[in-house]
């Protein structure tokens, strides 16, 4: 059974918009300031509403390859 490439997987996958994936997480579109159809900035001030909840996690997405120094 051969793998897929993570280009093949890549070409595959669809995005979404990025307004339902901010209502799917509960942000209203509001606080959403967007780049492109698949992207956007929240705002600081929703941010700054979420002060008292417990943390989430953190997930670092990057298109760079790290180098061999790190």
């Amino acid at each position: 059974m051969a793998f897929k490439s993570d280009i093949e997987i890549a070409r595959e996958a669809s995005k979404k918009p990025i307004m339902e994936i901010g209502d799917k997480l509960g942000i209203p579109a509001e606080h959403l300031l967007p780049y492109g159809h698949d992207k956007a900035k929240v705002s600081q001030d929703f941010i700054n509403s979420l002060e008292g909840r417990p943390d989430g996690k953190l997930i670092l997405v990057t298109a760079i390859n790290p180098t061999p120094a790190g």
